[in-house]
């Protein structure tokens, strides 16, 4: 019996060892299945807007850190507009991390609206979020202060001109003048200058006529005879080699006697005896006073030149008379050459001009971009007050002092009687440029007591301004504005299609409102571009980077 109990004791302990083990195992999967569980919230910060503004709709989601988490993207909160899918926000803890992710949107119909259930994808399988109802109701509108009126109907308008015409104008004036050049300087037939007609005549019509220059000339009496004989011998050696075939120029003096007599003998040249002294003796005298500074008399070197013309015309009178054929075929062969070698020299000119022209318009395209050349081209008007030299100033009192592209102008205003028993002084500078629909202008008020100003109600006067003079669609955010200085002030801002002056065209545009002010005055800015105007982007950007004011009456 003892050992029956013992065994029956054994039995029990190791069923009871068993057991717990079992349960132990149980809590710690059940423990690790709780820790991979994946939890998702979400909430919104409030379940009631008006029309257009906007509400946050949160996404809580804890999942491991491994694990592979997609947020829904995109128009998926339909009926309800999505406006901006902030980034997420990652806490970590240990292995798990917490997920936050943010949607601003909004509804521009009053009623109310499911917000529907979202997935959140994780690891591939979904999980969906609670559904929401949003409720959004319309802004009232007093109809005692605001008129209402019907809608009105649809009408045909014209086509806007997008003015590609004017690109093609200037495109075409350029090609006018580029033809124009080309005509002038390469195809134009120019007329020749005295030196070109006396190239183009005869060797021996040229050395008579340098012959009478050489007469008109000053050298004997001013004794310059070397520079005489040079060009008295240069004459007749230059027509000797054009005319009579006879490399003279680069012969001494016994060389080309030599040459002259050899032509002379062959029957080449009818020269008689007397003529080819005569001219030897004339070049020794030249030998003479060029290298051994002689100074003959004058009557002599007068003599001489009268030789040499006597040279000339018997040498002409000894060459052989050419035929038709070849004096004309000479003449336009000549003509044809000076042609040729003019329109060379132009093409040459003009094609390294445009080259130039071509390789720097290349590079300024490279480094600029080809849209900024051709503003710079066409001159756009917001880049040339962008380029210009920027005034700095201060204007008004209470001081606004800022940096602009032209001075602003004091304005005369008037203030409304109902206004003047608030408002002691009000000081208004401007300036406008039409074309790029640029607009800066700052207002300094003081008023009649010690009290804070109603930026709200200034803001608003301003909005309606905006109507009067034809704005639509206005659309006003706000927030918090710092200058340099740390002066906080209230920054209104949006966009509206304005209209364009003397004109029915309305251009979509932007503007910003500037606020600052204390006890007893107030301080504004006011700004406005056309939308897409990079230029006037970066005026806008400099005006408000500098803006500063003054605290303190």
């Amino acid at each position: 019996m003892g050992v029956k109990n013992y065994q029956l004791r054994i039995w029990v302990l190791r069923t009871f060892l068993v057991r717990c083990f079992f349960l132990c195992a149980l809590c710690y999967c059940s423990l690790g299945f709780a820790q991979t569980t994946p939890k998702i919230s979400s909430a919104v910060d409030t379940t009631f807007i008006k029309i257009g503004d906007q509400l946050k709709f949160k996404v809580t989601v804890e999942v491991d850190s491994t694990d592979m988490v997609i947020f829904p993207e995109g128009q998926t909160f339909s009926p309800l507009e999505t406006v901006e899918a902030f980034a997420t926000d990652t806490t970590r803890k240990k292995d798990r991390i917490t997920l936050l992710k943010t949607y601003a949107l909004t509804q521009f119909d009053s009623g109310s609206y499911k917000l529907p259930a979202q997935r959140i994808d994780i690891n591939g399988k979904g999980y969906f979020t609670d559904s929401l109802l949003i409720n959004v109701a319309t802004v009232p509108v007093d109809t005692m202060a605001q008129k209402m009126y019907d809608i009105k109907p649809l009408i045909q308008v014209e086509k806007t001109n997008p003015g590609w015409w004017k690109i093609l104008l200037v495109i075409l004036a350029v090609l006018a003048l580029a033809a124009a050049l080309l005509y002038w300087f390469v195809f134009r037939k120019k007329p020749l200058t005295s030196a070109e007609k006396e190239a183009l005549l005869p060797p021996y019509d040229r050395a008579l006529l340098e012959l009478k220059k050489l007469d008109n000339s000053k050298y004997l009496i001013q004794d310059e005879y070397k520079q005489y004989y040079s060009e008295l011998t240069d004459i007749v050696r230059s027509y000797l080699e054009e005319d009579a075939n006879v490399s003279a120029m680069e012969s001494t003096t016994d060389e080309l006697i030599d040459k002259l007599e050899l032509l002379k003998d062959a029957g080449e040249l009818e020269l008689d005896k007397d003529t080819i002294n005569q001219f030897k003796n004339i070049l020794r005298t030249a030998d003479l006073v060029k290298f051994a500074k002689s100074k003959p008399p004058t009557n002599v070197a007068l003599q001489d030149r009268k030789v040499v013309e006597h040279i000339v015309v018997k040498t002409h009178e000894a060459i052989p008379e050419p035929t038709l054929e070849e004096l004309m075929a000479q003449e336009e062969y000549q003509n044809e050459l000076a042609r040729k070698r003019e329109k060379k020299k132009w093409v040459i000119a003009g094609t390294t001009a445009i080259g130039l022209l071509l390789i720097a318009g290349i590079a300024l395209i490279g480094y600029y971009g080809p849209i900024k050349v051709w503003d710079t081209i066409s001159g756009h008007p917001s880049k040339l007050l962008l380029d210009n030299e920027w005034v700095a100033s201060s204007y008004g009192y209470p001081p606004i002092s800022l940096e602009s592209p032209e001075v602003l102008v004091r304005q005369e205003v008037e203030i409304p009687a109902e206004a003047k028993a608030n408002i002691k002084d009000l000081q208004t500078f401007l300036f406008r440029e039409d074309k790029s629909f640029l607009t800066l202008a700052t207002t300094s008020t003081t008023f009649t007591q010690p009290v804070e100003p109603d930026f709200e109600k200034t803001i608003d006067q301003l909005l309606r301004n905006f109507e009067a003079k034809g704005a639509k669609n206005i659309i006003t955010k706000q927030e918090e504005f710092v200058t340099v200085s740390g002066v906080k002030g209230l920054k209104t801002y949006g966009s509206a299609k304005f209209k364009v002056p003397d004109s029915e065209e309305l251009v979509k545009g932007k503007y910003a409102i500037l606020s600052f002010g204390g006890k007893g005055f107030q301080q504004q800015v006011l700004l406005t571009w056309e939308d897409g105007d990079t230029y006037a982007e970066e005026i806008i950007n400099r005006v408000l980077s500098t803006v500063e004011v003054k605290t303190e009456v």
